[in-house]
């Protein structure tokens, strides 16, 4: 009878032993400089300690002699994170009986007591094998095993029976497909916002199956091992303990940290990771930015590694090694699709031949990439690409060719990244590669950035990509050097992260980069030209009065010539494609192409002449509506009550659906709305017709975020009669976007009716809500801005406010601009991933006192300020 007592009390010390044994590893772990000895250190230590443990609980579980304890999968391999699980096998000679299977549940009981996170399994030897057989996870997991405690014997039969089942190829086939669903289930890049440090390509999991399909196949167990039996060299094993060292370093910060399993490096995580690291936020960067940046260098060597292992051991186990291959030149060969180089010191003896292995892949139909051969000759030739390689003129001309070819340019581009031979041949760009941004709208690294816009700019050239960009390409298809655009885009941000005016500094690097090249002079000069603007166009079609005159002229005098107006919208549109998914729309596509027509003509000698430009305007005006069956004169009840400035501010489409929604509505004494869907991309245009009022914008604004949608676009007009002639562009907020077959055609009515119960209101506003923000947003705040300007007239003011997008953020904009009564006169909303940046056109008496202008300031930046 006092067995159980003295058993519960082993438990209660053997629970404080573990407590108090795995908080003194972490404490120096923690006390310790963080690199990937100490991490290693402790990985191991804590499954050491573990393993004390366990060996006590198996020996008072009162386990048959005959019995073994398995550790299997990580913990297999000798390693514990932090709070990783703790997996075990309990192998028996044969199936239990009663009083084996009381004693297995008391050893698992046992270890949960004592605050182990156990994962266990109870098998015999064949059950072992015919699960494995059914499961490649059970195959790989009893794979890496390890004896813990108990019968050795019956442990060496188990690892025999093992080797003996096991099937090389049919294993590397399942894992190799396994880790390309895995990879594409983390994004297929190393360069995820939010990476996995275990699972997301470049992470510890690409290192382990390489280790796992090496050891099925009988090539080795450990990077020295693999290096001994010729499958890797020693430089390469050098690298994978450097990088498997740094991921293993992160992980384990990361689980101190969260203080649980936590494998995701998450915005709320980065910055206090980072900073347990020892790194500190600077002027030009993040701590989390300097993290991520060496996050991204470790996963991406391991992602190259990775492709190069893996493939060489699928030649190893197939024997493709002997595949017949096709010469392509003396160099290079075809093998299977693969290019292939002719010797393993190719690079060594032949330094231009690295440059050269992209022209070929360019030139050469059927290639499908580079072989491991390859691939591990330019790993290793690394420290060939010196001062001197970039500095040679024969490298400098094939870099030059590669940019001239008719084709491949994007691939090999990606390629020369992919084997960081575009940061070694051009110094500046390996500056900013695995260098995130958390600006709340660029997704992807500089680099990753780059040559998005890159293949951006190569599709306009590309006649399959035609119906992508139908106005870029056929903009493209006139142009006769596209080479000069890849470099503008090439170096556009290539100086990012700097500090400074990188549009600048990035002018000089590519004029250095032009005179190095042979470039001309006229080339050169719009090449510096496009590096220095590439933010310009955007800036003024998404911030400025396109309508007014002298915006379009001082723009025009800017670009100069129709050639670098075209080559500053193609940029410009491929840019903000490759800056996010999400930030690119049908709305920006028109303000920009509205940007280039205006300016083009301009350009074209055409002196601005508003009274026959509106004349011209009323004219398509009124054939729009006789189109739509119009009674003639019905525009006149309207246009009667209008100013020259609206004429100016609207599309003819746009003034004709005005008339013929308002003709029997002049002089309504209650509010008019009016939708439609949008002409350009998804969403409604929505008309709203009432007399004005100081409020109206803020009650406009209060529905639209409270029926979940979002202002694109605000164009603010007011009649000889007092009557408010608002138009708005809106889309859906995301999660509000209708996914029946009718899209937005369906909630018109919607939006009529309730739209004008909503501003038929005349109770005080209510209070803005406190919207929810983003998980990034909390993580990486903009710091709200608010400019209050003249314009240059000095008649209207130029109010700009810059914050993180939330929802009713722009209701408590226009809150504040109701209380002071500032009117609006023109809204431009714009909206770049998590971060807007708003310009209003406004007036007021207010705005005239110095004391009144700081007060709005003040109460606007209260406004715009994230919620804590």
């Amino acid at each position: 009878m006092s067995a159980v007592p003295q058993a519960v009390g082993s438990v209660v010390a053997l629970r404080a032993q573990f407590r108090d044994g795995k908080a003194e590893l972490l404490e120096h772990f923690a006390q310790s400089r963080a690199n990937a000895t100490v991490a290693g250190q402790l990985v191991r230590a804590l499954a050491r300690h573990v393993d004390s443990i366990l060996a006590a609980l198996w020996t008072q579980a009162g386990l048959p002699v005959q019995a073994a304890l398995v550790a299997v999968g990580g913990y297999g391999r000798g390693e514990l994170f932090p709070h990783s699980d703790v997996d075990v096998l309990v192998l028996l000679p044969a199936e239990p009986d009663e009083e084996e299977r009381g004693a297995v549940e008391r050893f698992v009981t046992a270890c949960w007591d004592t605050g182990l996170e156990i994962g266990s399994s109870v098998r015999t030897v064949a059950e072992c094998v015919a699960e494995a057989e059914r499961d490649v996870t059970v195959q790989t997991a009893l794979l890496e095993s390890r004896l813990v405690c108990g019968a050795r014997r019956l442990f060496t039969q188990f690892r025999r029976t093992q080797d003996l089942a096991m099937d090389a190829g049919n294993f590397l086939r399942a894992k190799t497909l396994e880790m390309q669903q895995r990879h594409v289930k983390y994004e297929g890049t190393p360069y995820a916002l939010e990476p996995n440090c275990k699972e997301s390509p470049g992470g510890l999991r690409d290192l382990q199956v390489v280790i796992w399909v090496a050891r099925a196949a009988g090539l080795g167990r450990t990077w020295g091992e693999l290096a001994s039996k010729g499958l890797i060299t020693p430089f390469e094993a050098s690298q994978l303990v450097k990088h498997e060292g740094t991921l293993k370093l992160i992980r384990a910060r990361l689980h101190m940290v969260a203080g649980r399993r936590e494998d995701r490096l998450v915005f709320d995580l980065q910055t206090a990771v980072a900073e347990s690291f020892g790194y500190r936020a600077s002027e030009s960067q993040r701590s989390s930015e300097v993290l991520m940046h060496r996050y991204y260098w470790a996963a991406k060597a391991v992602t190259q590694l990775n492709q190069i292992l893996m493939l060489n051991i699928e030649e190893r186990i197939s024997g493709s090694e002997t595949t017949p291959m096709r010469p392509i030149t003396a160099r290079f060969f075809d093998r299977a699709g693969m290019l292939e180089v002719a010797s393993d010191d190719l690079y060594i003896d032949n330094p231009h031949a690295i440059l050269e292995t992209f022209l070929v892949y360019q030139q050469t139909p059927g290639l499908q990439g580079l072989s491991a051969r390859t691939l591990r000759a330019l790993y290793n030739a690394r420290n060939v690409m010196d001062a001197a390689f970039r500095r040679d003129p024969i490298n400098r001309e094939l870099f030059m060719d590669i940019l001239r070819q008719p084709r491949g340019t994007t691939h090999a581009m990606r390629l020369m990244n992919q084997t960081s031979v575009l940061g070694r041949y051009l110094w500046v760009f390996r500056r900013i590669v695995g260098r995130m941004q958390h600006d709340l709208f660029h997704v992807y690294t500089v680099d990753q950035h780059i040559v998005m816009v890159m293949r951006n700019m190569r599709r306009f050239f590309i006649p399959e990509h035609a119906h992508e960009y139908p106005f870029c390409s056929q903009l493209a298809a006139q142009w006769d050097r596209p080479w000069a655009l890849y470099v503008a885009a090439l170096f556009h941000d290539i100086a990012k992260g700097r500090g400074g005016d990188h549009s600048e500094l990035g002018q000089v690097e590519v004029r250095r980069f032009c005179r190095d090249h042979g470039v001309g002079k006229e080339d050169t000069r719009l090449i510096e030209f496009l590096v220095k603007h590439h933010l310009t166009m955007s800036r003024i079609a998404q911030k400025e009065d396109l309508s007014d005159a002298d915006v379009i002229r001082d723009f025009a005098k800017l670009v100069g010539t129709p050639r670098y107006l075209v080559a500053l919208y193609l940029l410009t549109v491929a840019d903000i494609r490759g800056t996010g998914p999400k930030v690119w729309n049908a709305w920006k596509g028109k303000l920009l192409e509205d940007l280039y027509r205006l300016t083009l003509r301009a350009l074209g000698g055409a002196q601005p002449d508003p009274g026959a430009e509106i004349e011209a305007r009323k004219q398509e005006a009124r054939q729009n509506l006789a189109l739509h069956s119009a009674l003639p004169g019905t525009e006149e009840p309207l246009w009667r009550t209008l100013e020259i400035s609206y004429f100016a501010r609207h599309e003819a489409a746009d003034i004709a659906w005005h008339a013929r929604s308002l003709w029997r509505h002049v002089a309504a004494a209650g509010p008019k709305v009016f939708a439609r869907t949008s002409s350009v991309g998804d969403g409604l245009q929505v008309l709203v017709y009432c007399p004005d009022r100081p409020d109206l914008f803020a009650r406009i604004c209060g529905y639209f975020d409270s029926a979940g949608f979002s202002i694109q676009d605000a164009k603010i007009h007011t009649t000889r009669a007092g009557y408010a002639l608002d138009t708005f562009q809106v889309v859906a907020t995301p999660g509000n976007a209708p996914d029946s077959p009718g899209g937005y055609r369906d909630l018109i009515s919607l939006v009529e009716t309730q739209a004008t119960l909503a501003l038929a209101s005349t109770g005080p506003l209510p209070d803005p809500r406190s919207g929810r923000v983003s998980r990034r947003v909390r993580s990486f705040p903009v710091k709200p801005r608010v400019s209050l300007a003249p314009d240059e007239r000095a008649q209207r003011w130029l109010l700009t406010v810059s914050a993180s997008d939330r929802s009713g953020l722009l209701y408590a904009i226009a809150r504040v601009m109701a209380k002071n009564q500032v009117n609006l006169q023109l809204a431009k909303i714009t909206t770049l991933g998590e971060r807007v940046e708003d310009t209003f056109l406004v007036d007021g008496p207010e705005l005239q006192k110095p004391r009144a202008q700081l007060r709005i300031e003040t109460e606007l930046l209260d406004a715009v300020a994230a919620p804590a």
